[in-house]
């Protein structure tokens, strides 16, 4: 009896400490970082729709406005494309709202530098900024503000159903829109196999889009995609072999 007791303790244990690190792992860093925000387009958010990370129809595709735009030193490039982050307003009692909380948006886009002014170029190299859908940096503060002191950290994406795949291109260029993605959420590498070929690695176009010279068509394919953070899922048969250019993939599953 005493023996069934330990093991249903050390049971509910684990399962306490399952909890607490699912609760930890939810933050990628744990540090907040200061940055500033600003926010771009208006309350509908049809200016922050598409934009430099290949997105399509945000709505559509499950994003809605909670989005950003990054800086320089923040967007690496499109590599931090589909990047969530978390960001509370601080330091400015004038314009922050009291008990705001915190936003979480996915980085969608990139907000260029601007070299032609001395001053005021919050996108500018070294600086960290996010340009916010307006919905999202009015959660935060009042959009008289302009801009706004904030601090923010990387969190992990929490996305409702599986990996999206469109496929886009020609028979002879293959080019493989991802979204919805969990998890880290900015992809690191893709591989795709079609029915009759081995694994091929796919190599960045732009973005959030991967490509690949070789011809898949009448083939069915399968991706390999791994995150920033290394962890790799492999979705089997996603598309069928009479798929054809434009269509949209469930991979059925999320990091």
């Amino acid at each position: 009896m005493a023996v069934l007791k330990f093991f249903f303790s050390f049971l509910l244990c684990m399962s306490c400490l399952a909890a607490a690190m699912g609760k930890w792992q939810r933050h990628i860093d744990t540090n907040w970082h200061d940055a500033h925000a600003t926010f771009y387009g208006d309350m509908s958010g049809g200016e922050t729709l598409q934009g430099a990370c290949g997105y399509g129809d945000l709505f559509e595709q499950g994003y809605g406005l909670e989005t950003t735009a990054l800086s320089t030193a923040l967007f690496n490039n499109g590599l931090t494309c589909g990047a969530c982050f978390e960001i509370k307003c601080v330091n400015n009692p004038q314009w922050c709202y009291p008990n705001a909380g915190t936003i979480k948006v996915t980085a969608t886009n990139f907000c260029p530098p601007n070299y032609s002014k001395p001053d005021g170029n919050w996108c500018n190299p070294p600086l960290k900024h996010f340009d916010l859908s307006m919905k999202m940096f009015t959660k935060l503060a009042q959009y008289k503000a302009g801009i706004i002191p904030v601090q923010y950290r990387r969190v992990l994406c929490s996305k409702k159903g599986g990996v999206q795949f469109q496929v886009k291109g020609n028979p002879y260029w293959t080019l493989v829109l991802l979204y919805n993605v969990g998890g880290a959420g900015d992809v690191k590498s893709v591989k795709v196999k079609g029915s009759s070929t081995g694994w091929i690695q796919m190599s960045r176009n732009w973005g959030v889009n991967w490509q690949t010279g070789t011809k898949l068509t009448g083939q069915s394919l399968s991706f390999q995609v791994t995150t920033s953070d290394g962890k790799m899922l492999e979705f089997d048969n996603v598309a069928p072999a009479n798929w054809l250019f434009d269509q949209i993939f469930d991979g059925k599953k999320n990091f």
